[in-house]
């Protein structure tokens, strides 16, 4: 089969690309902005890319088109397929149909902490022998890839992997399909990691997305499983409106629990007061504390026994754009992380912090997520960045004044229009022993690589 991806170059549109190539179809796409590292990925697969969505694409004549949610109605290859009439489908739904129909799909949602809760899910899967495929929306550094069909399990190498790790995104289908995309999923697995107020661009309130995450439950069949946090009143709230599937919650008093910090980042695993093992990876914040957790409870739904499960994540390397060091000019260390929400910005800071204890940290800021654009979460960025010493932040394409939500901040804080004074700034500010902690769910002009050869 010939697939046509309409909005390939997305971390979710070339995630399916790549399963379609493995699984053996032919596969073509376009985007308005085809460019590296995305682009080259695809180029080595031999996805052939075209530039925009010009409806002259209509020539390729593949047998279906796969339309991404950046497409939107009015793009001339868009209209072109609906004039003639010609076959499309959602990526979800393609994904659901073509890939997921007779796996145990194990579902990671939530506002926060999906791809590196999906990472760690993968690869403990991985770790114990079960060769599981999944798409999830960063590279996890254990796998060089952000998605792939399930391989064969090393008991059964005869066979194929029933198991698919999916990072289940509560942003809308389609331009055609306004549910969110993981009511295609079908999880017998899924972990609810948290849920806040997001994607102010469609929807209203949290309670629209809290009906979205409903629908998601009503979906996940009587022997599933939900690992739900237990610490989440907006989770429980969805949970009562109805829920057939028994739940196993974490965080809380009781059930999956977070027992003992050691010094050296490790900590400890309950299970109902019983202790079951002590996790020993170097990740930062009780964030991913959490996130580990769950996965283990959905891991040991599909099997995989809680002590390998933990012996597995002293294995994990984390996910890029998560805290990861871009390298150290002049003394300053320059960090990475995709945080773009105030909490995930708090607890990435929150972090970092304790990791490096009294040393100053200047926070680096992009507001490039739609909802952030749209300056809903304004007011909650000063007590966000409280850990900051001091806060650099960037009002390039914004409708709002960060100046002025920042104001609270004093001195502390300082917004920059010109991206190059943004970095002059910066440069200027750094000092021996300090670490740049650059926050952004975009590439930022390339600003990491720029702030280490300014300050070497």
């Amino acid at each position: 089969m010939h697939i046509h991806i309409l909005g390939i170059c997305g971390t979710f549109m070339g995630g399916i690309a790549a399963i379609a190539k493995q699984a053996g179809h032919k596969v073509t796409g376009c985007d308005a902005n085809v460019y590296p590292p995305m682009s080259t990925q695809l180029e080595e697969m031999g996805i052939a890319l075209t530039q925009g969505f010009g409806a002259e694409q209509i020539e390729l004549n593949p047998d279906v088109y796969v339309i991404g949610n950046v497409v939107t109605r009015g793009k001339p290859l868009m209209e072109e397929i609906l004039n003639r009439g010609l076959p499309y489908i959602s990526g979800p739904q393609w994904l659901a149909e073509n890939v997921l129909q007779d796996k145990w799909v194990l579902a990671v949602a939530g506002t926060h902490g999906k791809t590196t809760t999906s990472s760690m899910l993968a690869w403990i899967l991985e770790d114990a022998g079960l060769a599981p495929g999944f798409l999830i929306g960063g590279i996890p550094e254990n796998f060089g890839v952000s998605a792939r069909l399930p391989g064969k399990p090393a008991l059964d190498p005869a066979s194929v992997s029933p198991f698919f790790v999916i990072e289940a995104d509560e942003y809308d289908t389609a331009f055609f399909d306004k549910r969110s995309k993981f009511v295609h999923y079908r999880p017998r697995t899924a972990i609810l990691n948290n849920l806040e107020f997001d994607h102010a661009d469609i929807f209203a309130d949290l309670a629209a997305i809290e009906t979205q995450f409903h629908h998601l439950v009503r979906t996940i069949p009587g022997n599933g499983r939900i690992v739900s946090n237990g610490r989440e009143a907006n989770l429980e709230r969805v949970l009562e409106r109805g829920c057939w599937t028994p739940v196993e919650r974490f965080g809380a008093d009781a059930g999956w629990q977070l027992g003992a910090l050691h010094e050296d980042g490790g900590f400890d695993v309950l299970l109902n007061g019983q202790m079951q093992g002590t996790v020993r990876w170097a990740l930062l914040g009780e964030h991913n504390r959490l996130n580990a957790v769950a996965a283990i409870a959905a891991a040991r739904h599909a099997g995989v026994a809680v002590k390998d499960a933990i012996d597995a994540l002293s294995r994990f390397a984390n996910v890029k754009r998560r805290m990861e060091v871009k390298g150290v000019a002049g003394g300053v260390t320059v960090y990475d992380d995709f945080a773009h929400h105030p909490t995930a910005i708090a607890t990435t800071l929150e972090g970092l912090r304790r990791k490096v204890g009294q040393a100053r940290i200047l926070a680096v800021l992009e507001p490039r997520s739609n909802t952030m654009k749209l300056g809903t979460m304004k007011d909650a960025l000063p007590g966000s960045l409280a850990l900051a010493d001091q806060v650099f932040c960037s009002a390039a394409g914004l409708n709002w004044n960060p100046g002025e939500a920042l104001e609270a901040m004093g001195a502390k804080a300082q917004t920059f229009t010109d991206f190059d004074a943004l970095i002059d700034a910066i440069v200027a500010a750094a000092r021996p022993g300090d670490h740049v902690l650059v926050m952004s769910n975009g590439g930022f002009g390339g600003i990491h690589q720029k702030l280490l050869d300014r300050l070497a």
